[in-house]
C-alpha cells in the first residue's frame, strides 16, 4: 500500500495559486508572511434548550455531521434568572476545525451550502473584526448536504468564524476572495 497522503482541494488551491497571488498583491519579502486560514469555528446556540435539554445534544449531533468531527455541547457558566438559565445547563454546540477537516468544510460551504441558501446575495465584505477574522451566520443548518431534510424536526441557525493569520482586514478579505468566498460587490 502506497504512502500517499490525501490533500484537500482547497489546500492545493492555496499552495498552487492563492499563496503566489497574495505574495505579489501585498509584496511580502518572505513567503511565510503570506496569510493563511488557521481554523474555522462552528457554533450553534440553541435558546430553546432551556425548556428541553435534549435539543442541545441533537444540535451537537447535527453539527458533528456537518463538520465531520465530533462537536461538544456548550454549557452555561452561570445562572441567569431572567433567561431561565441555570449553571451547567446545555445551551448549544460548537466545533473547531483545523487542517484537512477545515479545508473540506470550507469547500462544501462555498460550493454546495451557500448556493442553496434562499435569497443569497453574497457575504458581507465588512464582517471582519479588525484583526483578519471573518464571521458569518447561516439561518438554516439544513443547507448542508450531510443533513437529511426529512429527519430534521427543527431548523437551527449557526455561526461560522474563519480565523486567519492576516494582520489586517484587507489582507484577510483578499485571501478569502482568492478562496472564492462569494462577497457582495
Amino acid at each position: 500500500m502506497a504512502d500517499t497522503q490525501y490533500t484537500p482541494r482547497m489546500r492545493k488551491l492555496y499552495d498552487d495559486v492563492v499563496r503566489q497571488k497574495i505574495l505579489e498583491q501585498f509584496g511580502y519579502a518572505n513567503p511565510m508572511e503570506v496569510p493563511r486560514i488557521e481554523k474555522v469555528v462552528l457554533n450553534m446556540g440553541i435558546g430553546e434548550s432551556t425548556a428541553d435539554s435534549k435539543k442541545a445534544q441533537k444540535a451537537a449531533d447535527d453539527l458533528s455531521l456537518i463538520a465531520g468531527q465530533k462537536a461538544v455541547v456548550t454549557r452555561a457558566r452561570k445562572s441567569i434568572a431572567g433567561f431561565k438559565v441555570r449553571e451547567a445547563m446545555p445551551l448549544g454546540a460548537k466545533v473547531t476545525l483545523r487542517k484537512a477537516h477545515m479545508y473540506e468544510f470550507l469547500d462544501r460551504m462555498i460550493n454546495i451550502a451557500l448556493p442553496r441558501v434562499r435569497d443569497f446575495r453574497g457575504l458581507n465584505p465588512k464582517s471582519f473584526d479588525g484583526r483578519g477574522n471573518f464571521a458569518m451566520g447561516i439561518k438554516e443548518h439544513i443547507v448542508f448536504p450531510e443533513i437529511d431534510y426529512d429527519k430534521v424536526d427543527e431548523i437551527w441557525g449557526m455561526d461560522v468564524i474563519v480565523c486567519t493569520t492576516a494582520k489586517t482586514d484587507d489582507e484577510a478579505r483578499a485571501l478569502l476572495r482568492e478562496f472564492n468566498f462569494p462577497f457582495r460587490q
